[in-house]
């Protein structure tokens, strides 16, 4: 499989994944759901997401990274197919629990194929490459599928999605079987990983996610009950500070260089990505942008930081450090993706953004006490 077909494989899966989001408000009026209902659509993707890397990992030591891929992209493609026939909300609920486990089958599989083909400095490369492609199905799944609930239905959205899964599957050729070290042991390894600094990182990358799935997932309420925007494609272009912040991420090697301590950045980080919060409150709409295109800097910036800085700390080996890692990003956009919006629909945007920013300030407390364990060194 050559390099840039796993790209827009990429690209095209997280379509599957981040289509439903700016959506909302519209899903919710079809279906006659409530706010956090309709925002249960991606905690139904997001929860397998949660435990999946601990889980598919003992699937891929034994099988081709690119058949899982193939036979995930194709059942991905299936689920999409019945979107647009789907007349109630459980059936929806349904096929996104589908697809949440069949998501997290394909992305490992892409991180695995990519880990087994290249080495050293050509793997990092190629895996910021992968990351930055994972950035770009988010934005332009969201951008996309609003402008199709614009001018065709969003329904058509999907058709387009299974069939463009389907030729890219399609393309996939399985020649031979990768080198795949066994990870039969995962679980033994998990003691190596309980200590007080990794607990409280991973922790604050918990608390990071889910003030992003909060915010990201609720955007579009705020954007119609606070601005009345009813466009779902004013909704989709929106999400560009999404992408301009995802830009900031590239400072991230520098902050590092030229920070004494990695764990205080992060610290000073959080507190931005908190005031970013504050500033949506009473702000209008190009001030409102203007905020939340620093939330998501700031977001991509601890991002970016911290996964390098848990496997530098870790004593654990890296399938596992990373694993661990993945599973509590995304157990936090789980409930950063539901419980927000209950706050939300029950007292309105101020103390919806007011309880986003008490979780963003747990992280920042977590990571600030994390230094103290930093003399631990990492073994892997």
């Amino acid at each position: 499989m050559r390099f840039y077909q796993l790209l827009i494989s990429s690209v095209v899966i997280f379509f599957v994944l981040y289509a439903p989001q700016p959506l909302m408000p519209l899903l919710s009026l079809e279906f006659n759901v409530s706010a956090a209902s309709a925002g249960s659509l991606m905690t139904a993707t997001m929860i397998p997401l949660a435990i999946a890397p601990l889980i598919y990992g003992f699937v891929l030591a034994k099988e081709n990274p690119l058949k899982i891929l193939k036979l995930s992209m194709i059942g991905l493609a299936l689920t999409c197919l019945l979107v647009p026939f789907i007349t109630e909300f459980n059936h929806f609920f349904i096929i996104r629990i589908c697809q949440g486990l069949l998501l997290p089958a394909a992305l490992t599989s892409m991180t695995t194929y990519i880990a087994c083909r290249y080495q050293g400095l050509e793997l990092q490369k190629k895996m910021g490459i992968y990351i930055a492609s994972t950035i770009a199905g988010g934005f332009f799944g969201r951008v996309i599928s609003a402008s199709f609930a614009e001018f065709f239905t969003w329904q058509d959205f999907y058709l387009v999605i299974a069939v463009t899964l389907f030729v890219l599957a399609g393309l996939i050729r399985i020649k031979k079987q990768l080198a795949i070290s066994a990870t039969s042991s995962v679980f033994s390894h998990l003691k190596d990983i309980q200590n007080p600094t990794m607990l409280k990182t991973y922790g604050a990358v918990f608390c990071m996610f889910f003030c992003f799935a909060a915010i990201l997932n609720y955007l579009p309420f705020i954007l119609r009950d606070k601005f009345d925007i009813q466009s779902t494609q004013q909704i989709g272009f929106v999400y560009i500070g999404y992408l301009l912040g995802a830009l900031a991420s590239l400072l991230s090697p520098w902050l590092v260089k030229t920070s004494a301590n990695t764990f205080k950045l992060l610290t000073y980080v959080f507190l931005f990505y908190s005031c970013s919060i504050l500033l949506m409150i009473p702000a209008d709409l190009i001030s409102f942008m203007v905020a939340f295109t620093f939330f998501c800097s700031a977001m991509f910036i601890i991002h970016s930081t911290t996964a390098p800085l848990i496997n530098k700390i870790s004593p654990a080996t890296p399938s596992v450090t990373n694993g661990v890692y993945v599973s509590f990003y995304y157990c936090g956009g789980a409930l950063g993706s539901y419980f927000p919006g209950l706050i939300y629909q029950h007292w309105g945007a101020l103390y919806f953004l007011l309880a986003i920013v008490l979780v963003c300030l747990i992280g920042g407390g977590l990571i600030y006490s994390a230094r103290s364990g930093t003399e631990i060194t990492a073994t892997s």
